[in-house]
């Protein structure tokens, strides 16, 4: 069977994330990861900052409520049109740009902190895209990036879902490896950055097991569009009570609710001035 070639999985991509209600995800994990990724990457009023895989604002916004000056940058723009609503609410201004983080349509060394929440591991070549963070990060700024691990409760979504669908190129990484340690110390390892790396936990609640799943089947991309092809094969019902006993075997609540931690890694990478 053919290769397809990376611009052609960049579309599905695409597609893959303006499908569902992204922002609908993106509100279960503000509380949390985005204030550790700006406080670890020490953003202060009229820092230049690039949020890489903005989706709905999380971070930029954050950001430009401390003063930063900031752009959010998405391979799917249909997501800004959340992020301006938000932005209006909050009165911060943030100039929201369609582009690659294969390839950012900035000159080198053009911002303070360069920085991403659960996005960039989304990306099909990772070496490609921590060339790309250090290469317009000024010298002596930082970029910050937070993923999931591979053993996480995302971790272990894709996991499920890989066993179901077709398998990636082999040119692609598998997302969870972003938060792997030694993967990005190998990613960065020619690069002229010294890394830190901190682990850190963040809830994931809902009445149930079940309506976990029904929300994620409805408004999370990669879940949409996996029900959709395993629908039509006749094989969802099989994939969907994996996930199901997934988040059930991680449940820590007790009162009949259902509490799932998902465990992410913070990279920080300061650029050598």
């Amino acid at each position: 069977m053919a290769t397809i070639d990376v611009d052609t999985l960049k579309a599905a991509h695409h597609a893959t994330w303006a499908a569902g209600d992204y922002a609908a995800i993106a509100e279960l994990i503000d509380e949390i990861p985005p204030p550790h990724l700006l406080a670890r990457a020490g953003v202060e009023a009229g820092d230049s900052v690039l949020d890489v895989a903005a989706g709905t604002g999380n971070v930029a916004l954050l950001a430009a409520k401390a003063g930063a000056d900031v752009v959010g940058l998405d391979l799917a723009p249909e997501l800004f049109e959340t992020a301006r609503t938000r932005a209006d609410a909050l009165g911060v201004e943030v100039e929201w740009v369609a582009g690659d983080a294969e390839d950012l349509p900035y000159p080198d060394d053009s911002f303070d902190r360069v920085l991403s929440a659960f996005g960039v591991q989304f990306t099909p070549r990772h070496e490609v895209t921590a060339a790309e963070l250090v290469r317009v990060c000024k010298p002596g700024g930082v970029i910050a990036v937070a993923n999931w691990t591979p053993g996480s409760k995302v971790g272990e979504l894709f996991s499920i879902l890989s066993r179901y669908l077709p398998p990636a190129p082999a040119y692609a990484s598998p997302p969870p490896l972003w938060g792997d340690e030694g993967h990005v110390r190998a990613l960065f390892a020619d690069l002229d950055v010294e890394l830190e790396f901190e682990r850190a936990t963040t809830p994931f609640r809902f009445d149930s097991a079940e309506h976990y799943v029904s929300f994620f089947e409805t408004n999370y991309g990669p879940t949409v569009k996996a029900r959709e092809r395993l629908t039509a094969e006749g094989r969802w019902d099989e994939c969907r009570a994996e996930i199901v006993a997934m988040v059930e075997r991680r449940n820590v609540a007790t009162d009949g609710s259902l509490e799932v931690p998902s465990e992410y890694l913070l990279t920080v990478a300061r650029k050598w001035s």
